[in-house]
């Protein structure tokens, strides 16, 4: 696996909001049918595996209870790019890495309730929405972070230099979405975070996920400790899959990238065989899970909301995901910093506000740690 590869997924067309409202349909009772929908699991480790909200009856007020937002939109105001209305759709998804409550423990650091973006992925949905492609950020980035407000209205100086997951604890949700629009140029038409304990829970009511590591990764600082060979990852295990750095290759977050990108295909792979349509316990306890996990923006702050979104995902095929890393090079006065490579990041985020694949030479000749192969979904 490289840090540029090809997951599976099968997304479709739709979303919530005016510009990308998914139209009803008959949802299919066949194989296939239920393998789509299982699919879209996947999503919800990115925030969005609500997909069975139909079907959940009189459950919906709780489920709907669990879910937590932010207003993206006011925090933000009017100073953010374009809202280009040419039926692709752009959202930004975080894993946080939360020092309070549940997430102390596995974090690690003290309870005082700092968090940081651990992980930073922006997805492009294309017009149709037959495919997508999902660029990484690496965390460790020095960018520079513009002024921003935060939710409850409090205003934090921009930095000339700072790295990138700054800006989440800084200024949260809102000062990220920022921090992206202003790199990117492209404006984020949703938000998705999804904490540690959330992602652990839900990999846990998944029954794991199966992989093969063709070398031993240890690392203490994760928890983590696997043998080459086959696995069955339970939650606490597959978290500390997707945040070790010290375990694999370089120890970089250029390594990681390319293991969490590793573990999606897997995730994906696996959740193909979950019955989910067939055990109403399991789909319940997987919203739960779920809906309990994420935090949005206002506009998905609901079961109907979120579930209609997901409903706009499950169309692609699942041969158009592609996964890249934005185009970053090591800075040579710290190496455990990278620095965008800005003419390569350039042509990355014009392809997507352009609506256009992200061309090879974007990512060729960039830095992207030495974590490939490492791990590989058990199917092959």
């Amino acid at each position: 696996m490289s840090a540029e590869s090809t997951a599976e997924s099968t997304l479709d067309p739709g979303t919530t909001g005016p510009r990308h409202r998914a139209a009803k349909g008959r949802r299919r009772k066949s194989r296939e049918g239920h393998s789509r929908a299982a699919l879209a699991v996947v999503w919800t480790a990115a925030g969005v595996l609500v997909l069975g909200g139909s079907g959940i009856g009189y459950l919906y007020f709780k489920l709907n209870g669990n879910i937590k937002s932010v207003d993206i939109n006011h925090a933000l105001g009017t100073d953010r790019p374009l809202d280009v209305d040419n039926g692709s759709q752009d959202f930004l998804v975080l894993g946080s890495d939360t020092r309070s409550g549940s997430n102390k423990k596995l974090g690690g650091g003290t309870d005082d309730g700092s968090a940081r973006s651990d992980t930073a992925m922006v997805v492009h949905v294309y017009e149709g929405h037959k495919r997508a492609s999902v660029v990484s950020i690496p965390r460790d980035t020095l960018v520079a972070r513009p002024e921003c407000t935060d939710a409850n209205g409090k205003t934090y100086p921009a930095a000339s230099t700072a790295m990138f997951n700054s800006a989440y604890s800084t200024g949260g949700a809102a000062c990220a979405v920022k921090t992206v629009e202003s790199m990117s140029g492209i404006r984020m038409d949703h938000y998705i975070e999804v904490d540690f304990a959330g992602f652990e829970k839900l990999i846990n009511v998944l029954g794991g996920v199966d992989i093969t590591t063709t070398k031993d990764i240890k690392d203490a600082d994760s928890h983590l400790d696997l043998k080459a060979g086959e696995h069955t990852l339970t939650g606490k295990q597959a978290l500390g899959l997707v945040r070790t750095r010290h375990g694999v290759g370089d120890g970089s977050d250029l390594g990681r990238i390319q293991l969490q990108q590793a573990f999606i295909k897997a995730l994906i792979e696996q959740v193909k065989e979950v019955g989910i349509l067939t055990n109403p316990k399991k789909l319940y306890d997987l919203a739960d899970s779920a809906t309990d996990a994420v935090t949005t923006d206002s506009d998905l702050d609901s079961v109907k909301d979120l579930a209609s979104f997901v409903n706009g995902l499950k169309g692609i095929s699942s041969k158009k995901m592609t996964m890249v890393t934005m185009p970053v090079q090591y800075d040579p006065a710290d190496p455990n910093r990278v620095l965008v490579a800005e003419a390569k990041a350039k042509q990355v985020w014009a392809a997507l506000k352009a609506d256009r694949t992200i061309p090879k030479s974007a990512t060729k000749n960039t830095a992207t740690g030495t974590a490939d192969g490492v791990v590989e979904s058990a199917a092959g």
